[in-house]
């Protein structure tokens, strides 16, 4: 006989920060499903996520760490707090007990729970660019005016080199038109480049200096941390976050 598979879904909220109910079963059969949806919901939170887990089967108690891998994945990018919701008292005795609200503040209600949220202090800006042999060039220039404009000057030539390889990857393996991001805080800078495409991005590995695109390789020797993250909303963004000395 097969085993039985349960489900998870992920139900979003109205409300600023992100909000989302989590209803169904966390068990070995749900456990990736359910890190996957909390963190492309998170891709597109602006200030925070909060998740209301409520109506969540915490079947397998030892799988709540999944709150706290979620917590400690979007803690660099995109770099917003993440809480739980529950009203259960059981419920908060199994994430004190497994201590995960060490790492994920939990809280009785969404009032307090947004009373509580400090939202990260941050500068943006961004550029959608066209699908032209020049696309990579305005990258450049935008990357460095914008990292004059926000007196980091010297995270610009590293910010450079990113914004290329990803607008570079963007314009070679996706139909899309690079959208181009920056976003400055503590200071971090993140650069992100979102496309249409849900093909999970290819870095070239090349070091030829004179060839355009300078390969996983650097780009992971500039920054602090890089990933590339599904957007809940289609496509992704790959991002990368480089740190002042």
């Amino acid at each position: 006989m097969s085993a039985r598979h349960n489900s998870v879904w992920l139900v979003p909220r109205p409300g600023a920060p992100a909000q989302a109910a989590v209803v169904g079963v966390l068990d070995r059969t749900t456990y990736r499903q359910l890190r996957d949806r909390l963190l492309e919901f998170a891709v597109d939170a602006e200030d925070g996520v909060l998740v209301d887990i409520e109506r969540l089967d915490l079947r397998d108690h030892a799988l709540t760490r999944v709150f706290a891998l979620v917590a400690l994945r979007i803690a660099d990018w995109p770099a917003v707090p993440f809480a739980l919701v529950t009203g259960r008292p059981e419920q908060r005795a199994v994430l004190a007990a497994r201590a995960v609200d060490r790492r994920v503040p939990v809280y009785a209600d969404v009032g307090a729970a947004e009373a509580a949220l400090t939202r990260p202090a941050r500068r943006r800006a961004g550029r959608v660019l066209d699908r032209s042999t020049g696309a990579s060039a305005r990258a450049r220039a935008f990357v460095r005016g914008t990292c004059a404009e926000w007196m980091v000057p010297e995270l610009a030539e590293d910010a450079e080199l990113v914004a290329t390889e990803f607008v570079e990857n963007t314009l070679r393996h996706t139909d899309s038109e690079p959208r181009l991001r920056l976003e400055l805080r503590r200071g971090k800078l993140a650069v992100e480049v979102a496309d249409t495409s849900s093909r999970a991005a290819v870095l070239r590995e090349g070091l030829d200096l004179a060839s355009v695109g300078l390969g996983l390789r650097m780009v992971t020797k500039v920054a602090k941390t890089w990933g590339c993250s599904r957007r809940r909303s289609g496509g992704k963004t790959v991002w990368a976050v480089l740190a002042r000395a």
